[in-house]
Formats: structure tokens, C-alpha cells, sequence
């Protein structure tokens, strides 16, 4: 039976770590420690006046901040990706950013797509069947550097795509989550669907080299549960101690009870091959109710998009969580990306 070494590893939450800017939905957020010792986070950002709403998927960039230490404050520092002509296949939007570093060059996996006709401004609404279609053209895209601080070389093709109909990720390829080994052989596990609003599912694929090229080494999504109401996003995807391990949202539709029975709660599993999972005997590591350093709890509109900092051993040593506060799920007054240590 699986263990899970998180449950209860979380400590309080530094009020005014992580980051935030107040003229800006922040979302996603990975971190890395940069070759000056200091600590980097890539987010998604997008302008408030825009409101939240669709516009992750029509009007967002990728952006570094930067802190002395993993808590923060993180403070802005640049655009790292953006827009970049409707004919690449992340021309148009980026979000999704996660960051690893392998052989001191740094690889920035990340989610692009494109489309035609206006780019939403503030009070446009976008109507469904538009979302779809771009929400449908996801690819996942990777960005390399020698240095944090860039450049940044874009790829011009996505690393892995969604196959024809016959398959369940004929659809988009987004969320990339990449555990890169010592000798650079990489896993990626990437979300899709077979048809729109259907249940989300996670795939695999394998590369020699952190750049590819990524073929799938399993047919078949990695989790098929009978019910469809439980959906699983979010992955992060880890390698330590010889396992893969992984933290990924407990995403239930309909009233279900998921996996865990708590909406939006990140749940630890354990793999020998990244192929076959088994989630722990109590596999919650976070929910959405937050213990904060200056005593105070509070239950979050929603935690999303987990990162680990991981030390030099790759053991995990703070949680970094996309969150925001508001009366429900995606409806926001704010969001930021906060910051939990670890025991």
C-alpha cells in the first residue's frame, strides 16, 4: 500500500509570499533556482480589466518574477514569452509554464494556441463555440535558455500533438508536467479529450532528450476510471528515491465524490514506470482551506496548478499553488500564486 510522505507536511502559509500584482490575474507558477542563487518563478498573467474569465485562453503571457528566498515576495522582472503571429501554433496565447533545468540550460514547457478573428478587450464576451475551438488548438510548446535570464529559444512545433479520432486526445495536448532523468531521458505527461467537455484525462510520452523527440509510450490515458464525473488535472510529475511520484488535481464533476471527495484537493500517487499509478491509502496533500503564518484560516476559492520546489536531491521543499480568493470556484476578486513550505 502506498504511503503518503505529504500528508500533513504542510506548514503555514507565508502571508505575502508567492506572488501577486495588483493589475493582473496571476495563474500557474513554477520555480526554479537560477544560476545567481536566487529563486525564479514563470507565471501566467493577464490584464484585470479583462477579467478572468476566458481570457487565460485568448490574452495571456508567461512571465519571470524573482526572490532572494523560495517564500518571496516575487517580484516582476520580464516578459519571458508572448505573442508572436497567428501562424505558430502558440502565435496568439501561452499559459501553462513549467520549468525545469537540465545539463545548466533551461527547458520552459508551457501550453500555446492561436486564432483568427478579434482579440477579446475588457467587457467582450467570448461565446462558447469560439472557446472550444480554441481551446481545442492547445499544443504544448518548449521554450530553451543557457540561462534563466534568457534568451529563450522558441520551438516553431509543438512537442506532441493530438492524434486523429479514433483515440481518446484527439483533441488538445495541454498541461505538459516533465520529470527529466540524470541522463536526460524525459517523461511528460500532457492532459487531453476525445470531444468537448467530455471527461479530462492524462497521457504519457518519453523523449531521449528534455527537447524530444516525445513519443507516447502508452495508448491509453494513464488513469480510466468507470465514472465519468471524475476528471484529474493539473499533474505534477516527479522523479526521487527511484519512483515517480505524482500531485495532481482532483477535478469531479456533477456532485461526485472524485477520488478523494473534497473538489480541488491535490492528491499523491506512485509509479515504478510512469505508466501504471497507484494513489496512496490517503492520498490528500492539500485541500483548499489554507493555514496561514499569521494564524488565520481560510477556505480558498481554489488551489490549482501545484509545483513543488524540489532541492538537490529532487525532494520537495515548498508548494507553490495557483489560488485566489472570491465566494466560489473561479470567481475571483483576486488571484496570485502563494507559497506553502514543508516539514
Amino acid at each position: 500500500m502506498v504511503q503518503n510522505p505529504y500528508q500533513n507536511a504542510l506548514l503555514p502559509a507565508p502571508v505575502g509570499g508567492g506572488y501577486s500584482d495588483p493589475d493582473y490575474w496571476i495563474w500557474c507558477g513554477s520555480v526554479v533556482q537560477g544560476e545567481d542563487g536566487a529563486y525564479h518563478m514563470f507565471a501566467s498573467r493577464w490584464p484585470k480589466d479583462l477579467g478572468f474569465g476566458a481570457n487565460w485562453l485568448f490574452n495571456c503571457e508567461i512571465v519571470r518574477a524573482s526572490s532572494k528566498n523560495p517564500e518571496g515576495p516575487y517580484t516582476f522582472q520580464e516578459v519571458v514569452l508572448g505573442r508572436r503571429g497567428r501562424t505558430f501554433f502558440d502565435g496568439m496565447n501561452v499559459h501553462n509554464p513549467y520549468i525545469r533545468k537540465w545539463n545548466q540550460t533551461y527547458y520552459l514547457y508551457y501550453m500555446g494556441t492561436t486564432f483568427g478573428g478579434p482579440i477579446p478587450g475588457p467587457g467582450d464576451e467570448v461565446d462558447s463555440s469560439r472557446f472550444t475551438e480554441v481551446w481545442n488548438r492547445k499544443r504544448i510548446g518548449l521554450a530553451i535558455a543557457p540561462s534563466v535570464f534568457g534568451p529563450w529559444t522558441r520551438c516553431d512545433e509543438p512537442l506532441i500533438s493530438p492524434r486523429d479520432c479514433s483515440h481518446w486526445d484527439c483533441t488538445a495536448t495541454t498541461n505538459p508536467a516533465v520529470a527529466i532523468q540524470p541522463d536526460g531521458t524525459t517523461y511528460m505527461l500532457y492532459k487531453s479529450r476525445s470531444f468537448a467537455d467530455g471527461p479530462l484525462k492524462i497521457g504519457v510520452a518519453k523523449a531521449p532528450r528534455p527537447d524530444g523527440p516525445f513519443e507516447r509510450i502508452l495508448d491509453d490515458p494513464i488513469f480510466n476510471f468507470e465514472d465519468p464525473n471524475i476528471h484529474l488535472e493539473d499533474p505534477y510529475l516527479w522523479y526521487e528515491d527511484g519512483k515517480f511520484r505524482l500531485l495532481i488535481k482532483d477535478d469531479f464533476k456533477n456532485g461526485g465524490p472524485g477520488i478523494s471527495g473534497i473538489w480541488g484537493a491535490g492528491l499523491y500517487a506512485e509509479s515504478a514506470d510512469c505508466i501504471h499509478w497507484e494513489f496512496a491509502e490517503n492520498p490528500v496533500v492539500y485541500s483548499r482551506h489554507v493555514t496561514w503564518s499569521d494564524g488565520r484560516q481560510t477556505d480558498q476559492a481554489n488551489c490549482e496548478r501545484p509545483y513543488f520546489l524540489l532541492d538537490e536531491n529532487n525532494h520537495p521543499t515548498h508548494l507553490f499553488l495557483a489560488t485566489g480568493e472570491g465566494p466560489a470556484p473561479y470567481q475571483f476578486s483576486r488571484t496570485w500564486n502563494m507559497v506553502i513550505p514543508l516539514r
